[in-house]
Protein backbone atom coordinates (compact mmCIF):
# COMPACT_ATOMS: atom_id res chain seq x y z
CA UNK A 1 0.00 0.00 0.00
CA UNK A 2 2.98 2.50 0.79
CA UNK A 3 3.03 4.94 -2.35
CA UNK A 4 6.78 5.07 -2.84
CA UNK A 5 8.98 8.45 -3.15
CA UNK A 6 8.27 10.60 -5.57
CA UNK A 7 5.20 8.36 -7.73
CA UNK A 8 2.79 10.66 -7.16
CA UNK A 9 2.72 13.93 -9.28
CA UNK A 10 3.10 16.89 -6.95
CA UNK A 11 -0.49 18.20 -6.85
CA UNK A 12 -1.60 15.10 -5.60
CA UNK A 13 1.39 14.92 -3.10
CA UNK A 14 -0.54 18.46 -1.55
CA UNK A 15 -3.83 17.49 -2.04
CA UNK A 16 -3.31 14.32 0.05
CA UNK A 17 -1.48 16.00 2.54
CA UNK A 18 -4.21 18.95 2.97
CA UNK A 19 -6.92 16.47 3.31
CA UNK A 20 -5.32 14.71 6.21
CA UNK A 21 -3.85 17.63 8.11
CA UNK A 22 -7.36 18.25 9.79
CA UNK A 23 -7.27 14.50 10.79
CA UNK A 24 -3.84 14.34 12.29
CA UNK A 25 -4.54 17.62 14.13
CA UNK A 26 -7.67 16.42 15.97
CA UNK A 27 -5.75 12.95 16.16
CA UNK A 28 -3.03 14.71 17.85
CA UNK A 29 -5.05 16.71 20.76
CA UNK A 30 -7.11 13.65 21.46
CA UNK A 31 -3.62 11.28 22.12
CA UNK A 32 -2.46 14.54 24.44
CA UNK A 33 -5.90 13.93 26.21
CA UNK A 34 -5.73 10.72 26.47
CA UNK A 35 -2.45 10.43 27.68
CA UNK A 36 -2.59 13.39 30.46
CA UNK A 37 -5.76 11.39 31.63
CA UNK A 38 -5.32 8.37 31.67
CA UNK A 39 -1.73 7.15 31.77
CA UNK A 40 -2.14 3.72 32.39
CA UNK A 41 -3.44 3.33 28.81
CA UNK A 42 0.29 4.36 27.78
CA UNK A 43 1.36 0.63 27.56
CA UNK A 44 -1.30 -0.56 25.03
CA UNK A 45 -0.84 2.75 23.24
CA UNK A 46 2.62 1.11 22.73
CA UNK A 47 1.71 -2.39 21.84
CA UNK A 48 -1.04 -0.57 19.31
CA UNK A 49 1.32 1.49 17.51
CA UNK A 50 3.75 -1.72 17.61
CA UNK A 51 1.52 -3.65 15.80
CA UNK A 52 1.10 -0.98 12.97
CA UNK A 53 4.54 -1.14 12.88
CA UNK A 54 5.17 -4.60 12.70
CA UNK A 55 2.92 -5.23 10.22
CA UNK A 56 2.66 -2.51 7.59
CA UNK A 57 6.54 -3.69 7.61
CA UNK A 58 5.73 -7.21 6.41
CA UNK A 59 5.87 -5.91 2.84
CA UNK A 60 5.42 -8.04 0.19
CA UNK A 61 5.98 -7.80 -4.09
CA UNK A 62 2.96 -6.31 -5.81
CA UNK A 63 2.49 -6.21 -9.51
CA UNK A 64 0.63 -2.58 -9.26
CA UNK A 65 4.11 -0.26 -9.74
CA UNK A 66 5.20 2.11 -6.89
CA UNK A 67 3.66 0.42 -4.67
CA UNK A 68 3.24 -2.99 -2.02
CA UNK A 69 0.81 -5.15 -0.24
CA UNK A 70 1.24 -5.71 3.82
CA UNK A 71 -1.26 -5.92 6.74
CA UNK A 72 -1.73 -2.47 7.96
CA UNK A 73 -2.40 -3.73 12.07
CA UNK A 74 -4.37 -0.64 12.57
CA UNK A 75 -7.46 -2.68 13.96
CA UNK A 76 -6.09 -2.95 16.92
CA UNK A 77 -5.82 0.60 17.92
CA UNK A 78 -9.07 1.67 16.68
CA UNK A 79 -11.00 -0.72 18.93
CA UNK A 80 -9.13 0.29 21.87
CA UNK A 81 -8.53 4.27 21.27
CA UNK A 82 -10.87 4.75 18.25
CA UNK A 83 -10.04 5.99 14.32
CA UNK A 84 -8.16 9.49 14.95
CA UNK A 85 -5.72 8.53 17.78
CA UNK A 86 -5.21 5.58 14.89
CA UNK A 87 -4.18 8.77 12.45
CA UNK A 88 -1.33 9.97 14.79
CA UNK A 89 0.13 6.33 15.52
CA UNK A 90 -0.01 5.21 11.95
CA UNK A 91 1.87 8.64 11.26
CA UNK A 92 4.60 8.16 13.10
CA UNK A 93 5.04 4.44 11.79
CA UNK A 94 5.07 6.06 8.33
CA UNK A 95 7.21 9.00 9.16
CA UNK A 96 10.00 6.30 10.85
CA UNK A 97 9.25 3.48 7.59
CA UNK A 98 10.02 6.40 5.10
CA UNK A 99 13.12 7.80 6.59
CA UNK A 100 14.73 4.41 8.05
CA UNK A 101 13.34 1.81 5.68
CA UNK A 102 12.74 3.20 2.15
CA UNK A 103 9.02 2.07 2.77
CA UNK A 104 6.85 5.16 1.60
CA UNK A 105 8.17 8.67 1.29
CA UNK A 106 7.71 12.13 2.38
CA UNK A 107 6.20 13.45 -0.21
CA UNK A 108 3.60 10.42 -0.80
CA UNK A 109 3.16 10.57 3.09
CA UNK A 110 -0.22 12.54 3.32
CA UNK A 111 -1.63 9.67 0.74
CA UNK A 112 -0.04 7.17 2.64
CA UNK A 113 -1.44 8.12 5.92
CA UNK A 114 -4.29 9.48 4.45
CA UNK A 115 -5.56 5.77 2.78
CA UNK A 116 -4.10 3.41 5.73
CA UNK A 117 -4.59 6.18 8.99
CA UNK A 118 -7.29 7.64 8.58
CA UNK A 119 -9.85 5.89 5.76
CA UNK A 120 -9.45 2.82 6.97
CA UNK A 121 -9.70 3.16 11.03
CA UNK A 122 -12.55 5.31 10.06
CA UNK A 123 -14.34 2.56 8.53
CA UNK A 124 -13.50 -0.17 10.65
CA UNK A 125 -14.55 1.97 13.27
CA UNK A 126 -18.17 2.33 11.76
CA UNK A 127 -18.13 -1.63 11.81
CA UNK A 128 -16.99 -1.67 15.33
CA UNK A 129 -19.88 1.11 16.33
CA UNK A 130 -22.48 -1.29 14.49
CA UNK A 131 -20.91 -4.44 15.94
CA UNK A 132 -21.35 -3.35 19.52
CA UNK A 133 -25.48 -1.70 18.59
CA UNK A 134 -26.06 -5.37 17.98
CA UNK A 135 -24.01 -6.88 20.63
CA UNK A 136 -22.23 -8.92 18.14
CA UNK A 137 -19.21 -11.12 19.57
CA UNK A 138 -16.42 -8.60 20.52
CA UNK A 139 -14.04 -11.28 19.10
CA UNK A 140 -16.22 -11.64 16.08
CA UNK A 141 -16.37 -7.73 16.29
CA UNK A 142 -12.37 -7.26 16.34
CA UNK A 143 -11.88 -9.51 13.35
CA UNK A 144 -14.43 -7.57 11.21
CA UNK A 145 -12.70 -4.40 12.51
CA UNK A 146 -9.46 -5.63 11.31
CA UNK A 147 -10.09 -7.05 7.91
CA UNK A 148 -12.20 -4.33 6.56
CA UNK A 149 -9.78 -1.59 7.81
CA UNK A 150 -7.10 -3.46 5.96
CA UNK A 151 -9.42 -3.97 2.72
CA UNK A 152 -10.79 0.09 2.66
CA UNK A 153 -6.96 0.83 3.30
CA UNK A 154 -6.25 -0.47 -0.64
CA UNK A 155 -9.72 0.56 -1.99
CA UNK A 156 -8.04 3.92 -1.14
CA UNK A 157 -4.38 3.60 -2.45
CA UNK A 158 -6.32 2.39 -5.79
CA UNK A 159 -8.23 5.38 -5.59
CA UNK A 160 -5.28 7.22 -5.10
CA UNK A 161 -3.60 5.99 -7.76
CA UNK A 162 -6.17 6.12 -10.33
CA UNK A 163 -7.41 10.08 -9.84
CA UNK A 164 -3.46 10.57 -10.39
CA UNK A 165 -3.24 8.22 -13.19
CA UNK A 166 -6.46 7.77 -15.09
CA UNK A 167 -6.40 4.76 -17.81
CA UNK A 168 -6.04 5.95 -21.30
CA UNK A 169 -9.08 4.27 -22.42
CA UNK A 170 -12.24 4.17 -19.62
CA UNK A 171 -10.10 7.04 -17.14
CA UNK A 172 -10.69 6.66 -13.78
CA UNK A 173 -12.70 3.78 -13.18
CA UNK A 174 -11.00 1.06 -15.17
CA UNK A 175 -7.32 2.31 -13.71
CA UNK A 176 -9.24 1.64 -10.32
CA UNK A 177 -10.93 -1.64 -11.02
CA UNK A 178 -7.27 -2.57 -12.33
CA UNK A 179 -5.62 -1.58 -9.40
CA UNK A 180 -8.18 -3.06 -6.53
CA UNK A 181 -8.36 -6.19 -8.86
CA UNK A 182 -4.29 -6.67 -8.88
CA UNK A 183 -4.08 -5.88 -4.92
CA UNK A 184 -7.18 -8.35 -3.92
CA UNK A 185 -4.94 -11.13 -4.81
CA UNK A 186 -2.82 -10.93 -1.80
CA UNK A 187 -5.10 -8.83 0.27
CA UNK A 188 -8.10 -10.55 0.49
CA UNK A 189 -5.99 -13.56 2.25
CA UNK A 190 -3.86 -10.64 4.33
CA UNK A 191 -6.78 -9.32 5.33
CA UNK A 192 -8.55 -12.60 7.17
CA UNK A 193 -5.19 -13.34 8.53
CA UNK A 194 -4.82 -9.95 10.05
CA UNK A 195 -8.37 -10.19 11.78
CA UNK A 196 -7.55 -13.57 12.86
CA UNK A 197 -4.06 -12.27 14.62
CA UNK A 198 -5.83 -9.03 16.54
CA UNK A 199 -8.58 -11.13 17.53
CA UNK A 200 -6.04 -13.47 19.24
CA UNK A 201 -3.95 -10.57 20.81
CA UNK A 202 -7.35 -9.11 22.03
CA UNK A 203 -8.12 -11.92 23.78
CA UNK A 204 -5.26 -11.81 25.41
CA UNK A 205 -5.43 -8.44 26.52
CA UNK A 206 -8.69 -9.17 28.08
CA UNK A 207 -6.66 -12.22 30.34
CA UNK A 208 -4.26 -9.58 30.93
CA UNK A 209 -5.18 -6.34 31.39
CA UNK A 210 -9.07 -6.73 31.66
CA UNK A 211 -8.81 -3.71 33.73
CA UNK A 212 -7.56 -1.08 31.21
CA UNK A 213 -10.68 -2.35 28.73
CA UNK A 214 -13.02 -1.03 31.15
CA UNK A 215 -11.33 2.09 31.84
CA UNK A 216 -11.45 2.81 27.89
CA UNK A 217 -14.97 1.76 27.79
CA UNK A 218 -14.30 -0.89 25.46
CA UNK A 219 -16.18 -3.26 27.77
CA UNK A 220 -18.02 -3.10 30.52
CA UNK A 221 -16.91 -5.36 33.98
CA UNK A 222 -19.55 -7.18 33.37
CA UNK A 223 -18.48 -8.60 29.95
CA UNK A 224 -14.73 -9.07 31.62
CA UNK A 225 -15.93 -11.41 33.89
CA UNK A 226 -18.16 -13.30 31.30
CA UNK A 227 -15.15 -13.65 28.94
CA UNK A 228 -13.76 -14.47 31.60
CA UNK A 229 -15.67 -17.42 33.20
CA UNK A 230 -15.80 -18.82 29.33
CA UNK A 231 -12.06 -18.91 29.36
CA UNK A 232 -12.28 -21.07 32.48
Amino acid sequence: MHIMEGFLPWQWCVFWYLVSAPFIIYGIYLLDRQVKAKRETLSLLAVAGAFIFLLSSLKMPSPVVGSCSHPTGTGLSVVLFGPFITVVLSLIVLIFQALFMAHGGITTLGANVFSMGIAGPLLGYAVYRVGKAVNLNIFINVFLVTAVADLFTYVITSIELAAAFPATHGGFMVSWETFFAIYAVTQIPLAILEGVLIALVFKYIVQSRGDILVKLKVLTPEQVTKIMESFK
